[in-house]
């Protein structure tokens, strides 16, 4: 029993030993960590400035443009009719193709017309017998008369006849013209050279003409050359009439002012135009004023109603200041860049952008030929802030197939 209680002692004078060196143990540890943080730390090293791309401007001659919507119209379009009524015996040509003036498209059955060609030669003919016979009573008559042999009143009844006779000849020759033009007219033949439409009409109906309700029977419209009609706002026919005046540019109505085209899968203007009319007037309800480009179309690649893009210079050529659009930013109402000093430093410049040319937008102001522009990079420049500029210099995007510039307004 005595040795039970002699081993608890034992055990908790030991654990109170161990709990001691503990306690006098934890002052050192917390000393040992405080002067470990009044040790002093190595600053880091401050991060390198970014790096930029940067370029000078690109200085050339350009021309603005502006750009306009519009439909492609033929220069003729005919609507074929036929002239005279008949049942359609034939047609000679075929959907789509392209016919020359004067060919053959559709024949109305011509027998009633040559029948009634027949009857008037006849009558003609025989218009001519009577004024054969006349013309010998007459004859005679003036013999008679000189030897009294017949009255003054028997004279002229037959100079009358004779007057009468000749008339009729006339009054038949013209109705054997009408009627030789009515046969003709049963072949219905191309008034135009151009690209034919279907037929409206298919053989064995009967055709109405002659009539303002006369039968349609197809279309013909012209493809080379080709008009491109369109819209001109007020604001940019009066900038253009400005031009005139000053001088800088001749009027529509005096040159042939170049207009550039492009269809609807057609990123560039590779069809080239002038300007071809404009209207008298502008429209008051839309506010626009028509006018027409003329193009030629060797290879029939425009078609009538096609929508199209247009062109048109809206100024001389002139000596242009061209960065990338990326490199001009927007602060409120203001168009700025940045750009790198000799010292690697960036500064704010503001400047007056103008029309975006081939990639590039023109800078009107605010900006020297020798400045090096931040064209890569611009969200990690700072006003103020150095950088590591690297020189570069600008590509423009390839000049549309016309070896024009591309234009639009900002």
């Amino acid at each position: 029993m005595s040795s039970v209680i002699g081993g608890q002692r034992s055990a908790a004078s030991a654990a109170r030993r161990i709990v001691l060196n503990a306690l006098w143990r934890l002052p050192l540890v917390g000393l040992l960590f405080l002067l470990a943080a009044c040790q002093p730390q190595q600053a880091a090293p401050p991060p390198p400035p970014p790096q930029v791309t940067v370029s000078q401007p690109v200085v050339r001659e350009v021309v603005e443009w502006d750009e306009f919507t519009g439909r492609l119209e033929a220069v003729e379009s005919v609507d074929v009719r036929a002239r005279v009524s008949g049942y359609l015996q034939a047609v000679h040509f075929a959907d789509g193709e392209m016919v020359k003036k004067g060919a053959l498209l559709f024949v109305i059955d011509p027998r009633p017309y040559q029948a009634e060609l027949n009857r008037a030669k006849a009558a003609l003919e025989q218009a001519i017998a009577q004024y054969k016979r006349t013309r010998k009573d007459y004859a005679r008559a003036q013999q008679l008369i000189k030897m009294r042999a017949i009255s003054q009143e028997e004279f002229d009844t037959r100079a009358s006849d004779q007057r009468q006779a000749e008339e009729a000849v006339q009054a038949a020759r013209a109705a054997v013209d009408a009627a030789r033009l009515n046969v003709e007219f049963t072949q219905v033949r191309a008034p135009i050279s151009g690209r034919i439409s279907r037929q409206y009409v298919t053989v064995g109906n009967l055709i109405n003409g002659g009539t303002g309700d006369s039968t349609l029977l197809t279309r013909i419209v012209t493809l080379d050359p080709i008009y491109a009609y369109f819209q001109m706002d007020e604001r940019s026919y009066l900038k253009y009439t400005q031009l005139w005046r000053n001088g800088t540019r001749p009027g529509y109505r005096q040159a042939n002012v170049p207009v550039s085209l492009g269809l609807a899968n057609e990123t560039a203007f590779p069809h080239r135009g002038h300007l071809d009319f404009i209207d008298n007037r502008l429209d008051p309800t839309t506010g626009t004023m028509t006018g027409r480009a003329i193009f030629a179309n060797p290879d029939l690649a425009l078609m009538p109603g096609l929508f199209a893009r247009l062109r048109l210079p809206a100024s001389a050529p002139y000596e242009a200041l061209l960065i990338p659009d990326q490199a001009v930013g927007t602060d409120q109402t203001q168009r700025f860049v940045y750009v790198v000093n000799d010292q690697n430093t960036v500064e704010y410049c503001k400047v007056v952008p103008g029309p975006l040319i081939d990639g590039l937008r023109v800078i009107r102001d605010g900006l020297s030929p020798e400045a090096w522009v931040i064209v890569n990079g611009v969200q990690r420049a700072r006003p103020g802030f150095k950088v590591e500029p690297q020189r570069q210099a600008i590509r423009p995007e390839p000049a549309p197939a016309t070896s024009e510039t591309a234009a639009a307004q900002p």
